[in-house]
């Protein structure tokens, strides 16, 4: 079908306006061409799209299912057109984010931080979620964008880029600080309490995998809900984490954390963004894209 795209303008205002009348003046028309437009739409689609009483008009079964997408259509356009005359989308909007823990701490606070001075005007809705979350968010049209650490699975309708390596260190209190003497094997650690991400988060899976490759199952003690709760975890001596570097770094109080070595290398990681490629990204969205590649190139 080849159907004039004002067909649609007029159908969404008739329908949002629930009158004809409101529709023609809400379009600087008048009620004779909305209503001619209207059944031209009805006759092109093959269906009835209202029903009209004395009481005014209501959608069909048929109208509401045609509404429903019109919508959405109608009003992204406005937001696009919007966001085109305010300074090329930048001046003042809403981004919206999902971010994993560890991707937030190592690369995304500082570059929001930059972000945020250089587009004061836009609103940031950041979501906290494990990677499969974030990604579940991105697909659900919640976040336009989604900054997570790998290992992650996507559908082909999103594509990631690398962002960032990043180094985990298996970690300790005081209560096991003899096992700093020396290398431990992966089966020795196991022989103590371990603390890990629960089952539902990429963490778990990837280290769960690093163990299956050395015959060695994966069962912790405690499974804090985010990777921010570990090391509280470990400094309280409920048993042996694993933190990114990074966090290390930045904890003031390191006198408390002993870091262990192992007789296997935890394989790195990566921060990563992930975005989809079957609509495109605002300029909010473009922006951030660009200072999260610099960012990322900086270090």
């Amino acid at each position: 079908m080849n159907i004039n795209y004002d067909y649609y303008r007029v159908f969404y205002q008739v329908a949002k306006s629930g009158s004809f009348t409101k529709a023609a003046a809400a379009l600087f028309s008048n009620q004779p061409n909305v209503t001619r437009i209207i059944k031209n739409l009805e006759a092109e689609l093959g269906c009835t799209l209202f029903v009209r009483s004395n009481r005014g008009i209501r959608l069909t079964a048929e109208g509401e299912t045609l509404f429903k997408h019109i919508s959405a259509a109608v009003e992204q356009i406005a937001a696009g057109e919007q966001e085109l005359t305010q300074d090329g989308g930048l001046s003042q909007g809403v981004l919206s984010v999902a971010a994993s823990e560890v991707a937030l701490h190592c690369l995304l606070l500082p570059t929001l931080k930059q972000f945020k001075q250089q587009h004061p005007g836009i609103r940031l809705r950041i979501s906290n979620h494990s990677t499969p979350q974030a990604i579940r968010a991105l697909n659900e049209g919640l976040a336009e964008l989604a900054v997570v650490t790998t290992p992650v699975i996507l559908p082909k309708s999103m594509r990631k880029i690398l962002l960032k390596e990043i180094q985990e260190v298996p970690v300790c209190g005081s209560a096991f600080a003899s096992l700093t003497r020396r290398p431990l094997s992966l089966k020795e650690l196991t022989e103590n309490p371990i603390i890990c991400l629960s089952k539902e988060t990429m963490t778990h899976q990837f280290y769960s995998d690093w163990f299956t490759q050395y015959g060695i199952s994966l069962a912790p003690d405690i499974e804090p809900a985010t990777a921010d709760q570990v090391l509280p975890m470990v400094k309280n001596n409920l048993g042996i984490g694993f933190v990114p570097e990074a966090f290390l770094e930045s904890d003031s109080d390191q006198k408390s954390i002993y870091r262990l070595e192992l007789t296997h290398r935890i394989p790195s990681r990566h921060v990563c963004l992930v975005k989809r490629t079957d609509q495109p990204l605002s300029p909010a969205a473009k922006e951030l894209e660009k200072l999260l590649s610099h960012s990322a190139a900086q270090e």
